[in-house]
């Protein structure tokens, strides 16, 4: 009987985390989206085709060596576990020693599935912010540094627990990855940013700002739709499991607050926006659901919804100051991705201290720095690298007509170009 039960555990958390990934495999439609309609339209096929490109790159690289770096899960595909060949003894001994609330039990192939879909996302930040004068040879040689490198490390000393350099442990509490997944992506972001420099005409030599908006506002919607369900999957998931009234409840619990956090974004940045520029500002409002969904990331289970909303418009509110103020630090973030994953995603490692007792202040400190300082300084070498072999950046040119027929030889939309 007691095996008949395991068995069924290990189908339920094996799906469950199938799922789970796929949900977050769904974001990457819903970054391509986001970052299309909030782009010139004659960037736009080289937006979709970075996307699709950096998400198979991202699977293929943390299958080589990506997940051994960081789990020490070798090439995945040599040792996938089914119930056929598990230590089923062992198994149960495991599971039951807390009636069946202990150890997650699920395929191998199930984890690694579920761990590649985020590896694709925090690739897929930095997309968004380098976008409109970037190479994408470039950019496609980055992600295979930043997704089976420099992500892999800083996963494994936060998630799979390894020791930094072999000099200290992190005591570091990110339940779904806001500073893991987002805050990383940020920070190599803001690496290649640096390195590349602000758009043409983005802002004037008297240190004005020039709007540049985007050419598909609906798409920009559809895309942040898309990510919010896809948030569901990603912080659900990061429960391992199903089995269990307990985790039953935990999970119910993630997604409450998951939802709660983007509506809490949301208002707060279209009020703040109302406030500083005396209109309601659509792309703010967008990047303000993203950021309460950052923030919540790093701890969506223990906050009760009143307090998951709460930390939600804290982010709100910050996503749009941040915008405004990297602006007047000349820092160009066509989509505000460095804000909304890296400053919202620091807050969100801090808002854990708010409701989780075992935090400390100086294990979220330790933690946010290591990973922080790693993925930027690691980026911006191979930033500097790349830069230096091949270059990073299209002509004034190229530019200036747009990157799609320069950088693939094909508009997104050739019916409506002026030059037919």
């Amino acid at each position: 009987m007691q095996e008949q039960i395991f068995e069924l555990q290990y189908a339920i958390d094996t799906f469950y985390f199938l799922v789970m990934g796929a949900l977050v495999m769904w974001m990457a439609a819903g970054f391509a989206m986001l970052e299309a309609g909030l782009v010139r339209a004659k960037n736009t096929t080289e937006i979709l085709t970075k996307n699709v490109a950096l998400f198979a790159i991202a699977c293929t690289m943390y299958m080589i060596c990506g997940y051994e770096l960081m789990y020490g899960g070798g090439w995945f595909l040599s040792g996938v576990d089914t119930v056929a060949n598990l230590d089923v003894k062992a198994a149960l001994d495991a599971s039951t020693a807390n009636g069946f609330d202990g150890d997650s039990v699920y395929s191998s192939a199930s984890d690694f599935f579920f761990q590649v879909v985020f590896v694709a996302t925090a690739m897929s930040i930095v997309s968004g912010a380098v976008a409109e004068r970037m190479k994408l040879w470039s950019f496609l040689l980055f992600a295979v540094f930043m997704t089976g490198l420099i992500y892999p490390l800083e996963g494994g000393w936060t998630w799979g627990e390894k020791s930094v350099f072999g000099l200290y442990s992190l005591s570091y509490s990110d339940y779904a990855g806001s500073g893991i997944v987002h805050m990383a992506g940020a920070a190599a972001a803001l690496a290649g940013v640096l390195l590349l420099g602000p758009r043409k005409g983005k802002y004037t030599s008297k240190g004005q700002v020039t709007a540049i908006p985007g050419a598909n506002l609906p798409l920009a919607t559809l895309g942040t739709f898309i990510l919010w369900m896809g948030w569901f999957g990603f912080n659900g998931g990061s429960t391992l499991k199903l089995g269990g009234i307990a985790v039953a409840n935990e999970v119910a619990n993630v997604f409450l607050n998951t939802n709660a956090a983007a509506c809490g974004g949301l208002i707060a940045a279209l009020l703040t926006a109302r406030i500083l520029f005396g209109k309601a500002d659509l792309t703010m409002a967008l990047n303000g659901a993203l950021a309460g969904l950052v923030a919540i990331t790093a701890e969506p289970a223990d906050p009760t919804a009143v307090s998951a909303t709460l930390i939600g418009m804290v982010g709100g509110v910050l996503v749009v100051l941040s915008i405004v103020g990297l602006d007047k630090l000349k820092i160009d973030d066509p989509v505000g991705a460095i804000s909304v994953h890296g400053v919202v995603g620091l807050w969100g490692i801090f808002a854990v201290l708010l409701t989780d007792p075992e935090a400390t202040f100086v294990g979220q400190l330790v933690g946010a720095l290591t990973i922080f300082i790693w993925v930027f300084v690691a980026s911006v070498a191979a930033w500097f690298v790349i830069k230096k072999l091949v270059g990073i950046r299209v002509s004034e040119e190229e530019e200036l007509s747009g990157v799609d027929l320069s950088e693939c030889g094909m508009e997104a939309y050739p019916e409506f170009s002026s030059s037919k």
